[in-house]
């Protein structure tokens, strides 16, 4: 790993019109502006292209009619999932979701998706609902995701997403960028997961805080539409306001099934109509370049995300339970590594493994290519798809002084339910290995 200078020089690469050198951020900020150009630092109103928000819909409402409307102001730019108690565990969750489904109705959402169609990041993206260069803001921390797609997406408030409801509009600053470069292909068993959460135990989890973190290089460029979901998705992690992977010809063959999808909606127009590339030149406040050899496999320790450390230095670490899934680590090829660990193989005893697919579109093609059949007859447990135990409301709460291995993004103190419980983070194929050792383990040694 080396950090560069604060400036990068060369072409321009994807630039329109004149002027100086532009980040990824500037010019996705300019476009929802509608303006020519923005400055880092500079305070403007923009207008998303989307406004995600979930279970916390009917909080948001509650804020939204001090405005004394009886209508939203962008009821065909919102778009509301069922994901975080899905199915409800409570009556309470239960009258909160039938309060959202009644708002849904009055205002006529069209993009609205019930228990069971999974994790809201995961179903935008499959419903190619957002496009490259446009902007998502969401009442979910993880909204970063959608910079997988070379979009603008950003994690807001409960009360700034009911201003949004209200007039459409927000302000935002414009961030300033930190460029990373991964050169080269990631050695077997390394995965995105390890890529992030190195970057994030190398910069701290505050290491990209209220920045636009752009990802280039041919190791990126190599990474599956799924890895760089995972990766884009991490962001989050590392305190950034957005994240960014150029949308090349990978990213728009998966957006195109989506929108075929939506063709009968009246959707017009290409995947890639918006595409937006920074400048080479742009000002970044850090450049850090990696090279995928010097990778591996690591996990992060209780009690926080940049608590990093290899995999080697905590192998043998009894647990309790083994979670596969979130919006970081719930899709197909996630499952199919964790499959793959566990054929011919049992779950040992005194452990549990929990595998939730991200959505119900990642579990029907599980199931066609074999993945769960295998997952079960190893002795795991099948969730709905949704965000399951990762924010600690149901489906695989730990009990007092339990370790967790899990695929998700966050493993502060209480994160899964319960505060004297402990969580370690590694990528799905060593939570399958752990799940089957019984303890922290390499899947390449399991044998």
């Amino acid at each position: 790993m080396e950090r560069l200078s604060h400036f990068r020089q060369g072409n321009r690469i994807g630039g329109e019109g004149n002027g100086p050198p532009r980040t990824f951020a500037q010019k996705a900020i300019a476009r929802a502006a509608g303006v020519d150009s923005v400055e880092i630092g500079e305070v403007v109103d923009v207008r998303p292209d989307v406004v995600l928000s979930h279970d916390n819909s009917a909080a948001i409402g509650e804020i939204w009619r001090q405005f004394g409307q009886e209508r939203v102001a962008i009821a065909k730019r919102l778009a509301i999932t069922l994901d975080h108690a899905a199915p409800a565990p409570t009556t309470r969750h239960a009258q909160n979701h039938a309060d959202i489904r009644r708002f849904v109705q009055e205002q006529g959402i069209r993009n609205f998706f019930e228990v069971g169609r999974g994790i809201c990041h995961q179903v935008l993206s499959e419903e190619a609902l957002v496009l490259p260069g446009q902007m998502i803001l969401g009442a979910d921390s993880h909204t970063p995701h959608f910079g997988w797609l070379g979009a603008f997406g950003a994690g807001i408030g409960r009360s700034e997403v009911a201003a949004l409801w209200a007039t459409g509009e927000l302000w935002l600053r414009v961030p300033e960028s930190i460029r990373i470069d991964l050169e080269g292909d990631l050695p077997p068993g390394v995965t995105a997961k390890d890529f992030a959460l190195r970057i994030i135990g190398d910069w701290g989890a505050d290491g990209g805080l209220y920045a636009s973190v752009e990802f280039g290089g041919s190791g990126i460029e190599a990474l599956s539409i799924d890895a760089r979901m995972a990766l884009a998705n991490m962001m989050a992690e590392f305190g950034a306001k957005s994240a960014y992977i150029a949308a090349d010809g990978k990213t728009l063959a998966y957006l195109e099934a989506g929108l075929e999808l939506r063709a009968s909606e009246g959707t017009v127009g290409d995947a890639g109509q918006w595409r937006l590339l920074p400048d080479e030149g742009a000002e970044y406040s850090a450049t850090y370049r990696y090279g995928a050899a010097e990778l591996e496999p690591v996990i992060a320790c209780p009690h926080t995300v940049d608590n990093v450390v290899p995999l080697s230095e905590v192998a043998g670490v009894r647990v309790q339970q083994a979670f596969i899934g979130t919006c970081t680590n719930g899709r197909l090829e996630d499952i199919a590594a964790a499959a793959e660990v566990v054929q011919g193989r049992r779950v040992a005893e005194g452990t549990r493994l929990l595998v939730i697919p991200a959505s119900s579109m990642v579990l029907q093609e599980a199931l066609r290519e074999g993945h769960i059949e295998a997952l079960v007859a190893a002795g795991a447990a099948i969730g709905t798809p949704g965000c399951g135990p990762c924010m600690g409301n149901h489906m695989g709460v730990p009990a007092t002084g339990e370790v967790t291995i899990s695929s998700a993004n966050r493993n502060f103190r209480g994160r899964m339910g319960t505060k004297e419980a402990e969580i370690y983070l590694a990528n799905p194929a060593v939570v399958a290995a752990s799940a089957v050792a019984g303890r922290i383990a390499d899947p390449r040694s399991l044998d």
